[in-house]
């Protein structure tokens, strides 16, 4: 696989990245917080931080150089990570951790869709059977939600719909992503970041205003949650996968996500918060939904 990376440091930024982003479910669901309160808070704290690097470095001089069009990307972006952030977020609390990292990280597999119809990169033979494994992997996952006894076999109410936002998060972060993979090559990490979070943020307030989701103050145990979601999933995870889309393709970036759900199902069935053990579907249809990403996304 070393042959794929422009730059040695690729493989353990990834590495972290799928140790970062593991954590994301699991915070998510131990966090008494709003939905969209949880992702603001979580941006913001990121943003400090990335603020200071970008004080630093100086790369916020970069902006200026981008063009109309590429600003609108970028801020498009951000909009679509906060729609991300508030989808799966939500579909953490209704559904399981288990059933929402898989269905979420189908998002190599829209990936290829959007490749085929937005840049008539037409996916190959193999591809497309990849992309249908997926789906056949994801409909294995949600079959409990979708059955009248699911409630009863121990499924969370609300499953279903909790299912259907895991995969609208996997199509806002894969179009997310495909922009990225653009924007990556004229922009420095921290300068990308800055602004495509920052975006990210604005919109996160003002969907919070909207819905007059309680935004302050948060007890002590809430902020501690928010500040982990920044250093962990964010930092590490969400910014060493755009770091390493400048340094690898964007079909190895992608398969840091295949990680996530072994990970975050692992993390979730041991926090005493939690205790949540997967049941045959979830083990079977991620088994499924891998296999299928997998297939599509490597060469």
């Amino acid at each position: 696989m070393s042959a794929t990376f422009d730059d040695r440091r690729a493989p353990f930024v990834l590495t972290a990245a799928f140790l970062g982003v593991s954590l994301s479910g699991p915070l998510v669901r131990i966090s008494h917080a709003h939905p969209l309160v949880i992702a603001a808070w979580r941006l913001a704290f990121s943003l400090v931080i990335i603020g200071i690097a970008l004080a630093i470095t100086g790369q916020w001089r970069q902006w200026r150089r981008l063009a109309t069009s590429e600003l609108t990307i970028a801020l498009g972006a951000g909009a679509l990570l906060a729609l991300h952030f508030w989808s799966w977020n939500t579909a953490v609390g209704l559904t399981s951790v288990a059933a929402s990292v898989v269905l979420v990280n189908t998002q190599p597999v829209v990936v290829a869709l959007l490749s085929a119809v937005w840049l008539r990169e037409v996916p190959t033979r193999r591809q497309w059977i990849g992309i249908a494994i997926a789906m056949v992997g994801a409909l294995i996952v949600a079959s409990p939600d979708l059955t009248a006894d699911g409630a009863t076999q121990g499924a969370h109410p609300r499953a279903l719909l909790g299912d259907i936002l895991s995969l609208f998060g996997a199509a806002t972060a894969a179009v997310y992503f495909v922009v990225g993979r653009r924007l990556r090559a004229t922009l420095d990490i921290w300068a990308y970041v800055g602004l495509v979070y920052g975006a990210c943020l604005v919109v996160l307030l003002l969907l919070v205003a909207i819905t007059g989701a309680p935004l302050a103050p948060q007890p002590p145990r809430e902020l501690a949650i928010f500040v982990a979601l920044a250093l962990g999933p964010m930092l590490l995870g969400h910014t060493g996968m755009n770091w390493a889309l400048k340094h690898a393709p964007a079909y190895v970036v992608n398969l840091t996500l295949l990680g996530e759900p072994i990970g975050a199902t692992i993390i979730a069935a041991m926090l005493p918060g939690i205790r949540e053990i997967p049941g045959p579907a979830t083990f079977v249809g991620g088994g499924v939904v891998l296999a299928g990403v997998l297939l599509t996304a490597r060469r």
